[in-house]
C-alpha cells in the first residue's frame, strides 16, 4: 500500500478482495507502509485490478510455498517479546544451561552463574528425546517444577522442550518459550496445536532438513495464528563424523533473507564436541545470528546427558566477554551493558 493509504482505506480493500477471491489477507504495519498478504489459492487472482486502486503501490507474487514466514510479507526483522527479554532485536540472546535438569541445587546454581555472566534465558531438559530407550529420558514433571524454581530464583525465562501435544496445556501454563526440537520439527500436528497457543515457539533445524523445510515447519505454526517463532539452526547431519553434526552457517544470512524471523545458533549440538563450542559460536555471532543456545554444566565429567558437549560456567563467563568483543549486536549483563 502507499505510505499515504488509510486504515479505513486498507481496511476496505482487504475485506474486497477476500469477499472476491475466497482467500485470507494479512495486514502487516510497517513504519513506512503497510503490506497486505494473501494467503490461500490465489491463482485466479486478478493482480491488474488490485494494482488498479489508487492506495495500491506495487502487487508482487511470493514463489515461495511458505508466505507468513517470507520476508516479502513482512519486510521488517520480527522480534520476539518474552517477558523482560526478546529474541531478534539490537540485543544478542543468550539461552543457557544444562541438557538436562538433574536436581534442584543444580538447575539453580547453573542458573545463576549464566545470568551473571549475561545469559538472558534459562534452557534445561526436563523431557529427553533420546535415540536410546535405555538412556536418561529426563527428570518429566519433576523437571518442569525445578525449572520454575530456578526461574523464580533468578528471574530468567524459562525455555525446554516439549515432546507431544498432550503437553502443551502444562508448557503453555509453565513455560516461557516452548521449544520444538530437531526430531520434532515435521510433527505437523504438534506444530499447528502450538500455533493455537500464544507461547513463544522456538523451532530447531530437523537433521536433514533443508532452509526451505524449516520455514515451511514455521509456516505451520504462523498458519494458525501464532506468529512468536523463532528459528535455531543446530548442525545438520552429513557424511562428516569427527563432529555430531556440522554446524551451517550459511543458514544464517540465506535465512534473514528469505525470512524476517529471528535464528539463533546452537553451537552445542553442531560440534557434540565442549571445546568446538567457543569458536561456533563466536562464528555464529559474527555472521549475524539473533542469539546462541549455549549447553553449561557444573560438571559435565558426571553430566546424565551430553556432558561431552557442555561447557563449565567459568569457560561460559570467559566465552560472553570475548563475544562481546565482536561488532554488532549488544549483550546486556545483570550490572553492566557490553556493546558488541
Amino acid at each position: 500500500m502507499r505510505p499515504q493509504a488509510t486504515q479505513e482505506e486498507i481496511n476496505m480493500l482487504k475485506q474486497k478482495i477476500e469477499r472476491e477471491n475466497s482467500v485470507t489477507v494479512n495486514v502487516i504495519h510497517g513504519k513506512e507502509c503497510s503490506i497486505l498478504g494473501l494467503v490461500g489459492d490465489t491463482t485466479k487472482v486478478d493482480a491488474s485490478k488490485i494494482r488498479a486502486n489508487e492506495f495500491v503501490e506495487n502487487v508482487e507474487k511470493v514463489q515461495q510455498p511458505y508466505k507468513l514466514a517470507n520476508r516479502l510479507f513482512h519486510p521488517e526483522d520480527t522480534v520476539v517479546k518474552v517477558k523482560n527479554a526478546s529474541i531478534g532485536g539490537d540485543e544478542l540472546a543468550v539461552i543457557a544451561g544444562p541438557c538436562s535438569v538433574e536436581s534442584e541445587e543444580q538447575i539453580v546454581k547453573i542458573a545463576q552463574d549464566v545470568k551473571r555472566s549475561g545469559a538472558k534465558f534459562l534452557r534445561g531438559g526436563a523431557f529427553k528425546p533420546r535415540t536410546s530407550p535405555y538412556s536418561f529420558q529426563g527428570l518429566r514433571d519433576r523437571g518442569l517444577d525445578l525449572l520454575k524454581i530456578a526461574r523464580q530464583e533468578t528471574g530468567l525465562p524459562i525455555v525446554t522442550e516439549i515432546m507431544s501435544a498432550d503437553m502443551i496445556d502444562r508448557f503453555v501454563e509453565d513455560v516461557d518459550v516452548i521449544q520444538v526440537g530437531a526430531r520434532n520439527m515435521q510433527n505437523f500436528e504438534l506444530l499447528k496445536q502450538l500455533g493455537k497457543t500464544n507461547k513463544p515457539i522456538l523451532l530447531k533445524r530437523g537433521l536433514s532438513a533443508t532452509i526451505e523445510e524449516l520455514l515451511m515447519s514455521a509456516e505451520y505454526i504462523m498458519s494458525e495464528g501464532n506468529e512468536n517463532v523463532i528459528l535455531c539452526e543446530r548442525g545438520i547431519r552429513t557424511f562428516e563424523t569427527y563432529t555430531r553434526n556440522t554446524l551451517d552457517l550459511s543458514a544464517i544470512p540465506a535465512i534473514k533473507r528469505l525470512s524476517h524471523l529471528p535464528v539463533i545458533v546452537d553451537p552445542s549440538h553442531a560440534a557434540g564436541l565442549w571445546w568446538m563450542v567457543e569458536p561456533l559460536a563466536k562464528a555464529a555471532v559474527a555472521v549475524g545470528a539473533d542469539g546462541l543456545m549455549i549447553e553449561v554444566h557444573n560438571d559435565p565429567a558426571n553430566a546424565k546427558c551430553d556432558g561431552q558437549q557442555s561447557i563449565k560456567p567459568k569457560v561460559f563467563a570467559e566465552l560472553m566477554k570475548d563475544i562481546s568483543k565482536i561488532p554488532g549486536k549488544t549483550i546486556h549483563r545483570e550490572y553492566d551493558t557490553v556493546n558488541m
